[in-house]
């Protein structure tokens, strides 16, 4: 019986256009480092070597020490002393990203709907970025870090989608069997692969992504709307 839903936030608690958000975030974080002297596409491209490098993430390090390692190797060991700069950036900066992303005034309302029915819910975004960076998209969500039993960030994770492995810590960190859980997200290849392990899986349509055109057929599916009326009929648990 499903006693727990993990929602992906990018795309599904969060609509966005994914490939404007990430030209908006990365012109942001160039434009920040820019006064410094530091050259923009070697910034970037270091960024995407770093992300790369969590993405493969094997648990022996967390996320974010991954990121440093491999971020400061391809912009300079003098990067590390910068980590306080990018901490600021997403607090203020950051926010020129927003302008790619939607609000659904359900995503609220079903996260506290499915606790007071007395469902543990975890928010496993995929955890390629700080805690204050997911804060800050949590919020542009209308939502709290008390809104969630766990939340995955890059300074607490060893693993990132689609490594079934990320997924298994999740469930070992909420002491949960894969039966006993539903993945709702909008990506058919990092959030669907949960039925792998055993989870249901329900694919948002809102902002689809499925970039190898892989068939859908075998999940529940629909709109944040068709979520919220099934997310209604879940019997109470409490």
């Amino acid at each position: 019986m499903i006693d727990t839903v993990l929602f992906d936030l990018d795309g599904t608690l969060l609509p966005m256009d994914q490939d404007q958000f990430l030209e908006l975030y990365m012109k942001a974080l160039a434009k920040t480092f820019a006064p410094g002297g530091y050259d923009p596409k070697l910034l970037v491209s270091s960024v995407w070597k770093g992300t790369g490098a969590m993405v493969k993430n094997d648990g022996s390090m967390s996320n974010r020490e991954r990121f440093w390692q491999v971020f400061s190797q391809a912009m300079g060991e003098d990067m590390l002393e910068k980590e306080t700069v990018f901490e600021d950036f997403y607090r203020n900066q950051f926010a020129e990203a927003k302008a790619a992303t939607g609000f659904q005034p359900l995503s609220g309302k079903v996260v506290r709907l499915l606790r007071s029915k007395g469902y543990t819910v975890a928010l496993a975004t995929n955890p390629l970025f700080p805690q204050v960076a997911t804060l800050r998209r949590m919020g542009w969500a209308g939502l709290s870090p008390e809104d969630f039993d766990l939340v995955t960030t890059y300074e607490a994770d060893t693993y990132c989608k689609p490594n079934l492995d990320y997924y298994r810590s999740v469930l070992e960190r909420l002491g949960k069997e894969p039966g006993q859980c539903m993945m709702v997200g909008n990506d058919v290849d990092e959030d669907m692969c949960t039925v792998e392990l055993g989870l249901t899986g329900y694919l948002l349509t809102d902002c689809l992504l499925n970039r190898r055109g892989k068939p859908v057929e075998g999940f529940l599916s629909g709109s944040f709307e068709d979520f919220y009326r099934y997310a209604k009929e879940l019997p109470e648990l409490t």
